[in-house]
């Protein structure tokens, strides 16, 4: 594999991205806790399994909000990527030290995720959930110590945007407000995120490296053949993902279809 430089900027925002992303995991989840504990009147009512995941759901949104909005930021509002700057350097040639700043927290995050998925295994979360944080991690770190494919990494990285949707449904599930107008609302919020975010946005990104083939048959040979493997196994996963929530979501309308019909009788 063809590594870029490990230059003077490298040397810093490698190491200390990837020590931030860990350190901010262990911040907010104290901080979840704390919060949790006096502001909600449930938390302290909870077994310690629940406290534990409830937490980590916490790091878990906060990095997801962090992701989602530094992808957007350097995907749609920068001129990072766009067709008319950067002179002659090819799409999958571009990066900068916040996408690497960026790809550090979240390898950091991940590690700290997946530690907690493994000690507590399986309960939070199954052998998909390692295999999804194997795969991110995979995927990142290539990108990161090559230099290459940063504008599609970004894209897989904005998906986590739907992450905080995900996480208000547990904490509601968890409150008993399953039947709330809430509960509703961030399921339909949740079903259009992830229908944008991992899905149509996916048949964005094999389209765009259909287009630029030629630029992505540049890349050096494990990563060529990562681009073409890992983000159809991470889609197969949203899709499966999606499914089930169309599921629950039919499931939950239903239910509150007959409330509202038995209220009426």
């Amino acid at each position: 594999m063809d590594l870029i430089s490990f230059g003077p900027q490298e040397q810093i925002v490698w190491p200390a991205s990837v020590v931030a992303g860990i350190a901010m995991c262990a911040a907010v989840y104290d901080l979840t806790r704390q919060v949790s504990s006096r502001c909600f009147k449930g938390y302290d009512g909870l077994n310690e399994m629940h406290k534990i995941e409830w937490n980590n759901r916490g790091f878990s949104t906060f990095h997801a909000l962090a992701a989602a909005a530094v992808s957007l930021y350097l995907l749609v509002l920068s001129d990072l990527f766009s067709e008319d700057a950067r002179g002659t350097a090819i799409v999958v040639d571009r990066k900068s030290w916040l996408s690497d700043g960026m790809f550090g927290v979240s390898l950091g995050y991940f590690l700290t995720d997946l530690a907690m998925i493994l000690w507590y295994f399986p309960r939070l979360g199954g052998k998909e959930y390692l295999l999804h944080h194997g795969l991110s991690m995979y995927a990142i770190s290539l990108a990161l110590l090559s230099g290459k494919g940063h504008f599609y990494i970004l894209m897989v990285l904005f998906t986590e945007a739907t992450t905080p949707f995900v996480n208000l449904r547990w904490y509601l599930d968890l409150a008993g407000r399953k039947g709330s107008k809430l509960y509703l609302y961030n399921g339909l919020a949740l079903f259009v995120g992830w229908l944008v975010a991992r899905i149509i946005l996916f048949v964005y990104f094999f389209a765009h490296m259909y287009l630029h083939f030629d630029q992505v048959r540049t890349v050096f040979p494990l990563g060529f053949y990562s681009i073409l493997t890992v983000p159809p196994l991470l889609s197969l996963m949203n899709l499966v993902w999606f499914w089930k929530i169309c599921k629950g979501m039919v499931k939950t309308l239903c239910k509150m279809k007959q409330s509202v019909s038995a209220k009426t009788d």
